[in-house]
């Protein structure tokens, strides 16, 4: 039995996006992509992807935006934030709305790949969205 593992591509540059797409297809990963972060967030909340790859610069809704969006409407894949975005605090940021890895543009394909596999191995116990420890509530969806 053959599992497809269907990811979701947010980016915005029409070239990366082909070149991700492609490449994660010769490894045998499922591609839907998105060029703007609206689009990006209806196909995220409405379908269902194993894993997800967003840029932060997008246009209509950052990638910020769309991530929390979908953090607050339960979506729980694991989302990887791949953009040319590096200081530390758009990384804190990204990491707080919800992201579960961030890599910086330029990146080879099989990095990616090896990042995607390994979210996807831990999401399989399914992460909680919110950590309460001693009745204190930390929930990176909302920031608090």
């Amino acid at each position: 039995m053959e599992i497809t593992i269907r990811i979701l591509v947010v980016e915005d540059d029409a070239d990366l996006a082909r070149r991700l797409a492609e490449g994660l297809e010769r490894i045998g990963f499922a591609v839907e992509s998105a060029a703007d972060g609206q689009t990006g967030y209806q196909l995220g909340r409405s379908e269902n992807f194993d894993a997800a790859i967003l840029d932060l610069g997008l246009p209509d809704l950052t990638g910020a935006d769309v991530l929390k969006r979908w953090r607050q409407a339960g979506r729980e894949m694991p989302v990887l934030i791949l953009t040319a975005h590096g200081s530390w605090t758009e990384k804190i940021e990204a990491l707080n709305a919800g992201a579960d890895h961030y890599v910086t543009k330029p990146s080879h394909i099989r990095e990616i790949a090896a990042h995607l596999f390994t979210l996807i191995r831990r999401s399989a116990g399914k992460r909680p969205l919110a950590l309460d420890h001693k009745g204190i509530e930390s929930s990176p969806a909302t920031g608090s």
